[in-house]
């Protein structure tokens, strides 16, 4: 059996939100050239696969039926609907633009594609990086996103009767998803970003531990602006593996947004490609079937130099890091890996590790015991 798919397809890439927008759908298309000059579809554990569009029964699942009309209108350039309705304005974070709603049903598709792949047995991973769209609710866009692709995956699982551990390691909070399964047991969501307390959506406090039936099974790990590698993998181990390890899922849905890299224009973590390798590679190391999604990163070189570093993980393959000549020129530089750490004043590290050692105990008294874990543990 191969052990990875990756799911692409060049149109994923082509279509435009705005000439001056943050989210640029061409860094896909640089991940793939920079696999594709490794080598990385040449072998026998590595699969490329074409997905196809989402259906639209699967995405009305969750997605409101209005919602879905209007995103088809706007697509085509009218306007009728009511944009502001919607969520949607030209200038802001969501403007419309020609073929989104096609755009957005081959992104959901593509989740849809890896996540059957999974579910079925076929590879151990697959990763769509044009998923991972975490912000999108039943009836309007949000942050960038149109159709929430995660969520619409985790029903799918669902109506499979497989568990589903949605763990979401973006800059920003996954508050789409999260509210989505909010009183869910049979989903157990993690997100681990930048504090909403100075970065959009503005929630993902440790309190919002989920609701009802789901209580316990929302988990949030807000961390401090300029959080550096060493403090964030603490605050992750002392969370994110006993929590997996106790609800033990029958798939592994992560989200894999690299906006946490230290350079990223639109945030603030310090995070960089050792810190966020290490994370994708412990999140693989725990054995579950494992659906891989992109999401937020808008420094276009790390994107494409930190996916490629996690499908690596995903298909046991450690590329060279010197990178291939035809992709030198496009990334601006000659090495996969990160060679410089950013520096961070000491106050501000003393700040942020007291906010990871708060948000890890808040984690522990609220939700360990709902998952038979114990309060006590390690410090960060």
């Amino acid at each position: 059996m191969p052990r990875a798919a990756f799911v692409y397809d060049d149109a994923m890439s082509l279509h435009v939100l705005r000439q001056d927008h943050p989210m640029r759908p061409m860094r896909l298309r640089h991940t793939f050239e920079l696999l594709d000059a490794y080598g990385a579809f040449d072998g026998t554990d590595s699969l490329l696969v074409t997905p196809t569009l989402a259906d639209e029964t699967t995405v009305g699942a969750f997605h409101s039926r209005d919602y879905m009309a209007a995103v088809r209108t706007f697509s085509l350039g009218l306007t009728g609907s009511q944009p502001q309705r919607f969520g949607f304005a030209q200038g802001g974070d969501n403007p419309t633009y020609p073929g989104m709603y096609e755009a957005a049903m081959l992104s959901t598709g593509a989740t849809l594609t890896a996540a059957r792949m999974v579910a079925d047995g076929e590879v151990a991973a697959a990763f769509n990086i044009s998923g991972g769209l975490h912000h999108a609710a039943a009836r309007n866009a949000s942050g960038f996103c149109v159709f929430n692709d995660p969520v619409v995956a985790i029903m799918y699982l669902l109506q499979r009767g497989l568990r589903v551990a949605y763990v979401d390691i973006d800059a920003h909070h996954g508050d789409g998803v999260q509210d989505a399964f909010y009183n869910d047991p049979r989903v157990l969501t993690i997100s681990v970003h930048e504090s909403g307390q100075y970065l959009f959506p503005g929630t993902g406090f440790a309190g919002e531990t989920g609701s009802g039936d789901g209580a316990g099974y929302a988990v949030n790990l807000p961390l401090y602006p300029y959080t550096d590698d060493e403090i964030y993998l603490e605050a992750f181990e002392a969370v994110v593996p006993p929590l997996l390890q106790a609800f033990a899922p029958d798939v592994l849905l992560t989200q894999l947004g690299i906006d946490s890299y230290h350079t990223d224009p639109l945030t603030h973590l310090q995070v960089t490609s050792r810190g966020f390798t290490a994370a994708v590679a412990r999140l693989g190391g725990l054995g579950y079937p494992w659906l891989a999604t992109g999401g937020g990163g808008y420094d276009i070189g790390a994107v494409a130099r930190c996916w490629t570093l996690a499908y690596g993980v995903m298909c046991g393959t450690e590329w060279p890091d010197r990178i291939p000549t035809p992709a030198i020129e496009r990334l601006g530089r000659t090495t996969l890996r990160d060679t410089e750490i950013p520096e961070v004043p000491d106050h501000i590290r003393a700040d942020a590790r007291a906010l990871a050692a708060e948000s890890v105990a808040a984690i522990r008294d609220a939700v360990f015991p709902a998952h038979g874990l114990p309060v006590h543990g390690l410090d960060v």
